[in-house]
């Protein structure tokens, strides 16, 4: 359930609640007791998926070790000639 900010256009107060979404948005203001609510939109603090199958948990240490794929090893360049055996030259070598 998130949390939802509030600020009364009557008296200024501000404040937060906790209710589900499917609920209807707070009309009446707890301190002057008048029907001017307004629900304000705020950044939130995002959303936590738990459990596997997910970004966080795809990527982390299993037994200490990373299973992330090693890198692979530079290719080793060729001697003699100017580039790496698409010219001529890597053939007369």
């Amino acid at each position: 359930m998130p949390t939802y900010d509030y600020a009364c256009e009557e008296c200024t107060h501000t404040f937060e609640t906790f209710h589900s979404m499917n609920d209807a948005p707070l009309r009446m203001c707890p301190k002057c007791g008048k029907p001017a609510l307004k629900r304000l939109i705020g950044l939130g603090a995002g959303l936590i998926f738990k459990g596997s199958g997910f970004y966080e948990t795809d990527y982390k240490k299993k037994n200490g070790v990373d299973s992330s794929p090693a890198p692979s090893a530079p290719a080793e360049k060729k001697s003699g000639g100017c580039c790496s055996g698409s010219c001529a030259c890597a053939a007369s070598n």
